[in-house]
């Protein structure tokens, strides 16, 4: 049998910081924009998703601006990039954040009775 590797399939991730790098004011400025804390909450489910605009509900914005606020997230350190093939998923570091801000992200996610932002 032929492994993902021997095949040229291989998840990867995009670069990060580490989690002891993180820095508050990183995470605070990354999330000083409606669309990023939309998707703080969009993340905050836990589960991977997929970077295309519609399927974190962002389908009104151009797919460049999009990734534009998932990459200022990843390089604060707030998600993760699991690179598979020519798709891209992301997954907020929740347990990683906890650990180095105790209740930051509760206090956000539970604050925010958002709607989808228009910008």
């Amino acid at each position: 049998m032929t492994s993902e590797r021997e095949q040229g399939v291989v998840d990867e991730r995009l670069p990060q910081p580490d989690a002891e790098d993180i820095e508050l004011v990183k995470v605070m400025h990354a999330l000083g924009d409606p669309v990023r804390l939309w998707l703080l909450c969009v993340y905050g489910d836990g589960e991977e998703h997929s970077c295309a605009p519609e399927a974190v509900s962002l389908g009104h914005l151009h797919k460049s601006t999009v990734s534009h606020h998932m990459r200022v997230m990843r390089e604060a350190g707030l998600t993760t990039t699991r690179v598979a093939g020519r798709n891209r998923y992301v997954r907020l570091r929740r347990d990683e954040l906890d650990a180095r801000f105790p209740g930051l992200l509760d206090a956000l996610l539970t604050s925010m009775p958002w709607t989808r932002p228009s910008s």
